[in-house]
């Protein structure tokens, strides 16, 4: 019962964290391959689809790296300089980057749930009207 992941942009909701955190998704080989090489910064979050394993060669800043498994529940956080090779999570399903010590103060650790909204899927402008969900993965009824 997978969901297949498209490349595009949307939002990541922490539980009892920041709120929303702008979010891009990279599931596609040559997004994924990209990744944030070339960058001088992120506003937000990346998410990349499936991996669980990612490496900052090339990398212009410090990223921190959450592993998520299929339910998107953070298995591990760690802070990458430029240069590293990351472990591989075996039971990780994708790959959240962001530039380092934002997950921390948005609340990211291990066992916590997010939830990506992709209604702004493929849009460059900010999020859809109040109360629309769109294609929402994370935390359901009981969690």
């Amino acid at each position: 019962m997978g969901r297949k992941w498209g490349d595009g942009r949307g939002w990541l909701a922490v539980p009892g964290g920041r709120g929303r955190v702008p979010l891009e998704v990279a599931a596609s080989y040559r997004a994924r391959r990209r990744g944030l090489l070339g960058r001088d910064g992120l506003d937000g979050a990346l998410l990349i689809t499936p991996t669980n394993s990612v490496h900052t060669f090339g990398m212009r800043f410090t990223v921190d790296v959450a592993y998520l498994d299929r339910s998107l529940r953070v298995l591990d956080v760690v802070t990458m300089r430029p240069g590293r090779l990351g472990m591989v999570r075996w039971r990780g399903r994708h790959v959240l980057e962001a530039e380092g010590g934002a997950m921390a103060s948005w609340g990211l650790r291990p066992g916590v749930r997010v939830a990506v909204d992709l209604t702004d899927r493929g849009g460059s402008g900010g999020p859809g009207p109040a109360g629309r969900t769109g294609l929402t993965e994370g935390p359901g009824p009981g969690a």
